[in-house]
């Protein structure tokens, strides 16, 4: 048996190790690349912090001691089990595991995201219904003006402007909505859950306003090719923020920050994919939703065919021998 002061030699001893690990981890995680010889050296400095661990777990449990190192090895874990940086391998591996995985584990934030956004349009379907006033709450007054004397506020947009600006003015509208959606996760999920229902809200008052008007056609004509996944990658990325916020409040980690760092690292490439289909959409609602050239047939294909494309990367069936290799 250990008495008090054994345990505290002990500590003492293997405090200048422990600080050392400390420092050459925070050197490690500043490079991109590590040596062989600082790879073995930080298997090494693994290993006996595991052995350190589990002594301190059995003569000093509960306490700060077991929980620094606690947090150390698993920090060190971490560093030493992680996939090397760049290269279309690591590309493969996130398109075909990373984020096939984080979207399963978001399944059910995802559908309560879109849940929430179809209720709040419903409600703000009905709000303009029955008071359409309110609209002005929702639209500019450029935009009423327009569709009340006959005409969508998106027409002659192709004519006015030229598509490679409309369609940049449009992908930095989309990426600056779902970042603030995933950011505002940090206040603890309540800021994600209220943009996505102002965004569902305001859809749903342009739709009630639109139709008082004989438009709503027009307007589903405008958005059907860019919105399914336009408004899967806002659901997406509020789930996302969602998943940030509880991070914080209910942390899996030793401690708060190393359960909100660990979470963003794990959304990163789900976060990733969602801009570059933003990208899609603010080139499709650009050169291809304002263009009365393209029928409604056209429209629709491309909605839907650009929703499956999203729909087999988050799923990892557009890559089925690489998710299987996996």
């Amino acid at each position: 048996m250990f008495d008090g002061e054994d345990i505290r030699r002990w500590i003492v001893a293997r405090a200048g190790s422990w600080r050392a690990s400390l420092h050459n981890l925070a050197a490690l995680r500043s490079q991109r690349q590590a040596s062989v010889e600082q790879a073995l050296n930080a298997v090494e400095a693994y290993r006996g912090l595991a052995r350190d661990l589990a002594t301190a777990r059995r003569v000093v449990p509960n306490s700060r001691t077991t929980a620094g190192l606690e947090s150390l090895y698993r920090q060190i874990h971490t560093l030493i089990s992680r996939r090397p940086h760049g290269g279309l391998e690591t590309m493969r591996t996130a398109l075909s595991v990373d984020i096939p995985t984080v979207t399963r584990e978001l399944r059910v934030p995802i559908l309560s995201m879109a849940l929430l956004m179809a209720v709040s349009a419903l409600a703000g379907w009905w709000l303009i219904a029955a008071f359409p006033t309110l609209i002005s709450m929702f639209a500019s007054d450029d935009m009423i003006e327009h569709v009340e004397q006959g005409h969508l506020w998106t027409e002659g947009l192709i004519n006015v402007v030229p598509s490679s600006m409309l369609s940049i003015g449009i992908l930095a509208n989309n990426i600056t909505v779902s970042v603030l959606a995933f950011c505002a996760g940090i206040f603890l999920g309540l800021g994600t859950l209220y943009l996505i229902a102002m965004n569902g809200l305001m859809l749903g008052a342009a739709f009630a306003f639109v139709h008082q008007h004989g438009l709503a056609p027009a307007l589903f004509e405008f958005i059907v090719a860019h919105g399914p996944v336009e408004l899967s990658v806002i659901c997406i990325a509020g789930a996302s923020g969602v998943a940030l916020g509880e991070s914080i409040i209910r942390p899996s980690g030793p401690s708060r920050r190393d359960s909100f760092q660990a979470c963003a690292h794990r959304l990163g490439p789900l976060l990733l994919l969602c801009a570059a289909l933003l990208i899609g959409c603010g080139l499709i609602e650009g050169f291809i939703s304002p263009d009365p050239r393209f029928p409604m047939a056209s429209r629709i294909t491309i909605g839907a065919g650009y929703w499956l494309i999203m729909w087999s990367l988050l799923t990892g069936r557009l890559f089925p021998k690489l998710a299987g290799a996996a």
